[in-house]
């Protein structure tokens, strides 16, 4: 029987888990878990590696379904929490274009607590992953800030995906000079390069991020167009393979779960990490909602 010291998982994302309640007609609406970190929890977990999703949930039925949707997952229960608070919601009320909000003022989500966790993980994760609302949700943010400096302590590498939302519009240039100085790989699209630093050209957007953390690797998205990854002094471009797209969401927590996937779990050199990550993304594309595409889909992409 395996020791309880070989079972830590390899990978732990740290971030959203959150229901999206999306409206489907006037009066109808359709609740899917979801939330970046978990997705990107998924990816990584769904292409093989043992993973966690670090957070806290309610004792609600939307939490009974993020719960069973990530023992669905195989994500390690020890790093989730339950609490006697309401969940945190997104509410998006129009999808073309997406137009949302959040609900859970004190919510579950808030209360996640990293010393509950089990004994020892820190010592075996070689990743971790952080973004998205759960840094600018108080006390959250500044719970996982903390919890990211610790790991990098612990020669953790780190993984930062900004992934803008309306929420980080206003007070949010700390949080990301924080979180970017702390991680070895940054993870952007264009559009967060836009909304993070409005009327500035997209090069200008570029360096000022590569310019809080000069060591580290940045990965640029630009959806179906040609992707950019920046590793020291070399440039590496691709573009993702081309498929029918039923839609884009979670494509972009797919292709950094499939870089971080192919950075822990697979030989080669930053050209073949990101063909790798740009297959993943393009894999979820085939699917509607946040797919995590098996590593079998991603291989046959790459063919």
């Amino acid at each position: 029987m395996a020791s309880e010291q070989t079972t830590f998982p390899q990978f732990v994302s740290a971030g959203d888990i959150l229901t999206d309640m999306i409206r489907t007609d006037v009066s109808s609406w359709l609740s899917r878990p979801g939330g970046a970190g978990w997705n990107v929890a998924r990816a990584v977990a769904r292409l093989g590696l043992p993973t966690a999703c670090a957070g806290s949930l309610g004792t609600d039925n939307f939490s009974d379904d993020l719960w069973e949707a990530s023992v669905s997952s195989g994500l390690d229960m020890r790093f989730m929490q339950r609490v006697e608070r309401p969940p945190l919601l997104a509410i998006v009320h129009k999808t073309q274009p997406p137009t949302y909000y959040f609900m859970g003022e004190n919510g579950a989500d808030l209360a996640f607590d990293p010393s509950r966790l089990p004994q020892g993980w820190m010592e075996r994760v070689k990743w971790a992953h952080f973004g998205c609302i759960s840094l600018v949700r108080q006390p959250l943010g500044a719970t996982l800030a903390a919890l990211a400096r610790q790991l990098r302590d612990h020669g953790v590498k780190i993984s930062f995906d900004p992934n803008y939302r309306n929420l980080m519009e206003h007070g949010y240039e700390p949080i990301l000079r924080n979180m970017a100085s702390l991680a070895d790989l940054i993870k952007v699209s264009d559009e967060d390069l836009h909304m993070l630093f409005k009327g500035m050209p997209e090069a200008d957007a570029l360096a000022k991020i590569r310019s809080m953390n000069p060591q580290a690797t940045v990965l640029v998205t630009r959806g179906s167009g040609q992707a950019t990854l920046y590793a020291g002094d070399q440039q590496y471009s691709a573009r993702p393979p081309s498929v029918e797209v039923a839609d884009t969401v979670g494509a972009g927590d797919a292709s950094i779960g499939g870089l971080l996937y192919s950075l822990m779990a697979r030989h080669g050199d930053w050209p073949d990490h990101l063909k790798f990550a740009l297959a993943a993304g393009a894999a979820a594309c085939r699917h509607s909602g946040a797919h995590s595409p098996s590593l079998e889909e991603v291989e046959d992409l790459l063919k």
